[in-house]
C-alpha cells in the first residue's frame, strides 16, 4: 500500500476514534443532567395524584359512608402523613345504612389524614342535618375512628326551635346529641327572650358541657402544598 493510502487509513481510524470518543461524552453529559433534575425532585413537596370536578362515593367495609364533590382533589401519599386535600373547598353528603342523606357539609377546603380518618374543615363551614338543622363555624374536626365532630371555634347553630352560639363545639357524627363548650346566646324563635352567657345547655345534650373538650389533632406538617 502507498504511504499516501496509509495517511487516508491513519486519517479515517482517528477521526472514527474521535467521533466515538464524542459521543461517550455526550451521552455521559446526558446521564449526568437526568441524575441531577432527578436529585432536585422531592416526592413529599409534590401531589401523588391530582384530579379535578370529583364526585365520588366513599365506602367502608363494602358499606357506601359518603359522596364527595369538589372541583379539585389531591392525594399526598408520599407526605410524612398522607392525607387527601381539597383546596377549592368541599362538598359532602354522609349517608345512613340505607343510603339515605343524614348530613351535608360544605367547606371552603379541607383535609383528610387518611391513616388517622381524620378530616379538617376550614374557612367557611356550613353542616346541615336532616331534616332540620344548620351548623356553621370557621373550623370543624371529624374524627372518624371516634365517630365524632368538634371545633375550638365559634359555633352558630340553628335547630327547629333555638339558635345557639358559643365557643367549642363536640357532637356525634348523626348530630343528634351535641353540646357547645362555652354557651354565650340561645335564642328560642319566635320570642324576644334570650339567654346569654355561661351555664347554658345545647339542645339535645343531657348535661352541661365540660371546660373543655378532647380530641385528636391532625400533626404539623413540614410543607406547604
Amino acid at each position: 500500500m502507498s504511504d499516501k493510502g496509509d495517511f487516508r487509513m491513519r486519517g479515517a481510524t482517528r477521526a472514527m476514534i474521535a467521533a466515538f470518543v464524542a459521543l461517550v461524552v455526550a451521552g455521559g453529559c446526558r446521564e449526568e443532567h437526568k441524575l441531577d433534575v432527578a436529585s432536585r425532585i422531592n416526592p413529599r413537596k409534590m401531589a401523588t395524584m391530582t384530579t379535578r370536578n370529583i364526585s365520588t362515593l366513599i365506602s367502608d367495609s363494602g358499606i357506601v359512608q359518603y359522596k364527595i364533590v369538589a372541583p379539585l382533589w389531591q392525594v399526598w401519599e408520599e407526605a410524612d402523613t398522607p392525607y387527601w386535600s381539597f383546596p377549592d373547598g368541599i362538598y359532602l353528603q354522609k349517608y345512613d345504612p340505607y343510603f339515605q342523606v343524614i348530613a351535608t357539609v360544605a367547606a371552603d377546603s379541607a383535609k383528610f389524614f387518611k391513616n388517622l380518618k381524620l378530616w379538617r374543615l376550614d374557612g367557611r363551614v356550613e353542616l346541615t342535618q336532616v331534616p332540620q338543622g344548620l351548623f356553621q363555624t370557621e373550623q370543624l374536626f371529624w374524627d372518624q375512628r371516634r365517630g365524632v365532630l368538634y371545633s375550638d371555634s365559634f359555633i352558630h347553630i340553628e335547630t327547629q326551635t333555638h339558635v345557639l352560639e358559643g365557643m367549642g363545639f363536640e357532637s356525634d357524627e348523626q348530630l343528634r346529641s351535641y353540646r357547645v363548650i362555652d354557651p354565650q346566646g340561645i335564642f328560642p324563635l319566635n320570642s324576644d327572650k334570650v339567654v346569654s352567657g355561661g351555664g347554658g345547655e345545647a339542645p339535645g345534650s343531657p348535661q352541661a358541657a365540660p371546660p373543655s373538650m378532647s380530641g385528636t389533632m391532625p400533626p404539623q406538617e413540614n410543607h406547604n402544598p
